[in-house]
């Protein structure tokens, strides 16, 4: 089993590389590489798309390496294969977003990116540090995890999702902020897992090991 980790100049990859080949260790989980390889992400079992820094610039990098980008649509619409979005790694999936100018997404998963405007003026954006999770659907990558347990994120903007069913959690921050979203083979953490200590660990490790 081969799992990339999606190289495209737009991602925090040395933890996310740390963190993924602990828990392939720990759960059997067969190999981790960082590549910018088309070829190793088109034989890739599993693929993870990172990203840091704005929807426009991550979407413009992510498309401008060809064949890393035909390869990783051919390998989710038509392979079936299983694939996390991490923070902008999430939000890409979007039909849309809309930071500092309209940009496609993937349109994986239907919804559209926005700045977080939290109801309470008090709190701060970015949205940065620790919340809750409020689990509202079950997930096989949610084993081992319940709502009240806490992840760390650092984003300003979040995910509308179009389907209320395709949210599987949320936190709040003066309101509902979309956590993790999925459909069929994908999903996308808001948060970072890599550095949400044993419950991020928790969830790698359980996509690790997710055969849809």
């Amino acid at each position: 089993m081969l799992t990339a980790i999606i190289d495209y100049e737009s991602g925090n990859l040395h933890s996310a590389e740390k963190a993924f080949q602990r828990m392939a260790r720990e759960v059997d989980g067969g190999e981790v590489v960082v590549t910018s390889q088309a070829d190793v992400v088109a034989r890739a079992d599993r693929l993870v798309l990172p990203g840091d820094g704005a929807f426009p610039a991550c979407a413009a990098e992510l498309r401008g390496h060809k064949g890393i980008y035909e390869a990783m649509v051919e390998a989710v619409e038509q392979k079936g294969r299983p694939f996390l979005g991490i923070c902008v790694g999430m939000q890409l999936m979007a039909t849309t977003g809309h930071e500092y100018e309209e940009t496609p997404g993937l349109g994986w998963v239907a919804g559209d990116v926005r700045r977080i405007t939290p109801s309470d003026r008090a709190l701060k954006v970015p949205h940065m540090g620790w919340n809750d999770l409020v689990i509202e659907r079950p997930h096989p990558v949610l084993e081992g995890v319940a709502t009240g347990d806490h992840t760390y994120f650092v984003h300003s903007y979040q995910f509308h999702v179009a389907e209320p069913g395709e949210r599987i959690a949320h936190v709040d921050y003066g309101g509902e902020v979309t956590a993790i979203i999925g459909r069929d083979t994908m999903l996308g953490m808001q948060f970072h897992p890599e550095k949400s200590q044993h419950v991020g660990l928790r969830m790698i490790g359980n996509f690790l090991r997710w055969t849809p």
